[in-house]
């Protein structure tokens, strides 16, 4: 595993040295010699992903207030915080995190852009949730959380939750608390809590469409768990979860384990727990397959022994944009070996973990975003949970200002174009040039391809057979919060309006790829067989 992971370090560290010579080099953009040819009303049907694929994560503690990742740029008004402040999460520096007021999910504006990206699942989850205390009273809430927990989630905090969920066509996905004060004398979860949770939900109008037991067990140690948690105690803690849901929430998706690094991210210096024990403990029982995915972690994190870490010369990559796969395939054969044919879902993934890098507010991970998108839905990923919608730099949406950021640009045209039959696209000739299909949204027959140029020299080029309507996404500076669409700037209006995405009326024949570019295709007169 180690080595595994040195060689992919040392490969990333070539390409980001190969990048940084290409940037410096004022020449023009060089062209791939053959063109790639794509075949739109022939190309195959492969699978389907849920309507709900394109989902985003508002982690628990946005919904509570408290300390969570702080945005490299230092918020405007906000006061310095003393280092001497508790971490949030043991062995972590401090000042890698900020406290926060509750998030207000009314807000207006934050309610429309989640909305565009509807149907979708809200993933209100995250460490923070394994500890979170439900006040389960309309009186004010305890000054300090109870013995055995660290936060406390009031009724309107949760109203709340089930009011956006309700206004942004989104269906609520979460977990539970597990620390010391869910549990009896023999240390076993009780349902106490939950229950309660789960009947507010209820009364509030809300429904809890999956959830996990609890937010990644392979890591306990750091996650709330009991001192000592290990998968014996996950098995019996997951059978009365199960009973739980079938008394109280008989039509809830049981999701997980919902376990973590175990593939590309490899070690992280914390000791965590075998996703292999906690199945082999708990058996089967889950109706979908749930993991997270992180490439690496972010500067915030840079201490932690042994984890891997990625930088903007290497984001482009081959081997950077590949990781999503090769934890993909990790679960996937362990979902094989415990519990065949359930659906798989991924529950939470960004950037890097800790709250994501720098660039990941910018149009440079946006590539990542929607790559890992279309290789994930070939794979026969069901539901792909981004983190965050707005909280810390790798959210979709600037938590400051609430302003979309070009992976949120990224996701609207996926929402608009990609339906939720999967294709086979073809092969592509150059390993910087990922191509996915989809059966056109709304248009029987049509069909839409995505065609991503990582290459950051090379321009590329697609020879169709048939006319298109062509959305490129560029920008000037790729760790910049600006993107183009055709050449136009992507932004909202005066009201908060969503700018129209139009396609570009694009011939049959060669279609130019430029470099470090995102190209959606529509073609709406396919006439796919797959697709009608």
């Amino acid at each position: 595993m180690h080595r595994a992971v040195d060689s992919a370090r040392g490969t990333i560290r070539h390409h980001a040295r190969w990048a940084l010579l290409v940037l410096a080099i004022p020449a023009l953009p060089l062209s791939a010699a053959d063109p790639i040819a794509i075949a739109p009303a022939k190309m195959q049907r492969i699978g389907s992903v849920d309507e709900r694929f394109q989902s985003f994560n508002v982690e628990m503690v946005e919904v509570t207030g408290g300390r969570f990742w702080a945005p490299y740029r230092k918020p405007s008004g906000a006061a310095a915080e003393s280092a001497a402040a508790a971490p949030s999460v043991p062995g972590l520096d401090p000042t890698a995190f900020r406290m926060r007021q509750p998030i207000d999910l009314s807000n207006p504006r934050l309610r429309k852009l989640a909305a565009a990206l509807g149907p979708a699942y809200v993933r209100v989850s995250g460490t923070w949730a394994n500890s979170t205390y439900f006040h389960d009273a309309d009186t004010p809430a305890p000054a300090t959380p109870p013995t055995g927990f660290g936060g406390i989630l009031t009724r309107g905090q949760w109203r709340g939750v089930v009011d956006f969920a309700r206004a942004s066509d989104a269906r609520i996905i979460t977990s539970f608390a597990v620390s010391d004060g869910v549990r009896d004398s023999h240390g076993v979860w009780t349902p106490d809590q939950a229950r309660k949770f789960a009947a507010f939900t209820k009364a509030a109008g809300g429904r809890i469409a999956a959830a996990e037991l609890f937010n990644e067990p392979n890591f306990a140690a750091i996650g709330g768990a009991p001192k000592g948690y290990d998968a014996a105690a996950y098995g019996r803690d997951f059978a009365a979860f199960k009973a739980f849901a079938k008394e109280s929430l008989p039509e809830m998706i049981i999701l997980g384990p919902g376990s973590v690094g175990e593939g590309a991210l490899a070690a992280t210096g914390f000791s965590g727990l075998s996703t292999k024990d906690i199945l082999q403990a708990t058996g089967r029982g889950v109706d979908g397959f749930s993991y997270h995915f992180y490439g690496g972690v972010s500067k915030r994190c840079g201490a932690m022994k042994g984890a891997p870490q990625t930088s903007p010369e290497a984001a482009l990559t081959p081997e950077w944009l590949a990781l999503t796969d090769r934890e993909a395939a990790y679960y996937t054969k362990l979902r094989d070996q415990f519990e065949p044919g359930k659906p798989l879902w991924l529950t939470e993934t960004g950037e890097t973990a800790c709250g994501g890098n720098p660039w990941a507010a910018g149009f440079l991970d946006t590539f990542r975003y929607l790559n890992q998108l279309g290789s994930l839905a070939k794979r026969g990923v069901q539901v792909v949970a981004h983190n965050t919608l707005a909280a810390s730099d790798y959210a979709l949406i600037d938590e400051e200002t609430l302003t979309p950021r070009p992976s949120y640009w990224g996701a609207l045209a996926w929402r608009k174009l990609m339906g939720t039959t999967v294709l086979e696209a073809g092969t592509s000739s150059s390993p910087d040039v990922h191509l996915y299909s989809h059966c056109l949204r709304g248009q029987p027959g049509g069909v839409a391809v995505l065609a991503i140029n990582a290459d950051r020299a090379t321009a590329f080029e697609l020879l169709t057979p048939l006319p298109s309507s062509r959305y490129e996404l560029k920008a000037d500076d790729l760790t910049g919060s600006a993107v183009q669409l055709n050449g136009r700037e992507l932004k909202l209006g005066a009201d908060d309006s969503l700018p129209a995405i139009t396609g570009q009326p694009t011939a049959a024949g060669k279609i130019r790829l430029a470099p470090a570019s995102i190209t959606f295709l529509a073609f709406p007169n396919a006439g796919n067989a797959s697709c009608r």
